[in-house]
């Protein structure tokens, strides 16, 4: 019997909990949800089978694997006829709130209608089906839930087959806070009487315009809704192991669509959110704030703030260099975006009444609540604040249950 040198062993023995760690990593980096779109691939191809195809999507509609859903499409032979861009567009390159023209997509050869310029509902003359597949960040007042309310209205109109291929949440399938919006501030940026934070997937959420009347006068869709495969209310994206695409050029990272509630308010005023550096709504500021003293007014549970300087490249403060907070999630679960903005305004206001400057009209647009502004301004505690939608938000709740497709766990 060949007996090995004890040094060679060490190395046999090395190598092989080293293919171990690598399998495991391997094996852990995989994806355990699966998206709308791969399941409509994997399973439901039958419903685009022989239709004219429109698509509404923009750089997050790939599937697990990496693939754009258009380009996997092709390949089965589905006939996809028009694409859709929402705001930023096809591509996700456009800044916020910039106008977007119809083009051609270069590599398919297939007609770009833009939802973000002159028309903001698709027209659908030669579409026989109308399909969304666009990552959501879980807010209000981010429009592609605007885009997809519209884009419901025209199919059930053009009295076509309507179909959400579903996403997560970044937020989570639990969280929800904030005042409903109210009627008299309905907008792009907020068309529904839902949450600033309402805790649905964009199919869920589909499924509640639909089964609540929301859509212009009381159309109903021809819905059907693909769901995901894999996943729980419970999570936030990083649990999903998905990779993470930008779904606008200032939302990088899932952290600061965590962040992204809490911070979008600052929009409103004359502070710079963090546009035009590395960490937009992440970091936030003005050339007047001393960082220092704003942070140490701030102690809320599940974040921490750091006093930061930055210079912005674009934006508000282009050029000059600002002073203010960074932001930090430190506990994704006890984090309360509402309450934590609704504190930073109030701090704010009460260390710089002369400089800071909140505009009425474009704080209650993006917050949907007329009275807050004032309630802000006048110094009534935030916790106090809250309380005041509590009961709406119960009922929120009870209604929103009916049209959930997960379970918590």
């Amino acid at each position: 019997m060949k007996i090995f040198p004890r040094n060679v062993c060490r190395i046999v023995q090395f190598l092989l909990v080293a293919f171990l760690c690598l399998s495991i990593c391997s094996c852990s980096a995989q994806p355990i949800v699966k998206l709308g779109s791969d399941v409509l691939v994997e399973k439901h191809l039958d419903l685009l089978k022989e239709k004219r195809v429109g698509l509404i999507t923009n750089q997050t509609g790939l599937l697990s694997s990496g693939d754009f859903l258009v380009d996997v499409l092709r390949s089965r032979k589905v006939n996809v006829v028009a694409l859709f861009g929402p705001e930023h567009g096809i591509r996700g390159e456009s800044p916020a709130g910039e106008r977007i023209s119809d083009s051609v997509d270069v590599r398919t050869g297939i007609h770009i209608f833009s939802l973000y310029g002159k028309i903001k509902k698709p027209m659908l003359t030669g579409v026989d089906v109308l399909v969304y597949d666009v990552q959501d960040v879980g807010a209000r007042l981010y429009t592609y839930i605007s885009t997809m309310t519209l884009a419901m209205e025209a199919a059930a109109e053009a009295n076509i087959p309507f179909i959400v291929l579903d996403r997560p949440n970044p937020l989570g399938g639990t969280r929800i806070e904030g005042p409903i919006m109210e009627d008299s501030l309905r907008s792009f940026v907020g068309m529904l009487p839902i949450p600033v934070v309402y805790g649905l997937t964009c199919g869920e959420l589909a499924r509640m315009i639909n089964g609540e009347g929301w859509l212009t006068n009381g159309v109903k869709a021809n819905l059907n809704v693909v769901p995901m495969e894999g996943w729980k209310r419970s999570m936030l994206w990083d649990d999903t192991r998905l990779r993470w695409i930008r779904p606008s050029p200032n939302i990088p990272s899932s952290s600061t669509a965590i962040v992204y509630p809490a911070t979008c308010f600052i929009e409103a005023s004359n502070l710079s959110e963090g546009r035009g550096t590395d960490s937009p709504f992440n970091i936030i500021g003005a050339p007047f704030i001393d960082g220092v003293k704003l942070a140490a007014k701030l102690h809320l549970e599940g974040v921490t703030t750091m006093p930061v300087t930055f210079l912005p490249n674009s934006s508000k403060f282009k050029g000059e260099e600002c002073r203010g907070l960074s932001i930090e999630i430190t506990d994704p679960a006890s984090f309360k975006p509402i309450l934590f903005g609704l504190s930073l305004l109030q701090e704010i206001h009460n260390l710089y009444p002369e400089k800071f400057i909140l505009t009425r009209s474009s704080f209650n647009r993006l917050f949907g609540n007329a009275k807050v502004y004032d309630l802000i301004l006048n110094g009534t505690p935030p916790e106090s604040i809250v309380v005041t939608w509590h009961a709406a938000l119960e009922g929120f709740k009870a209604r929103s249950d009916l049209y959930k497709l997960y379970e918590e766990q």
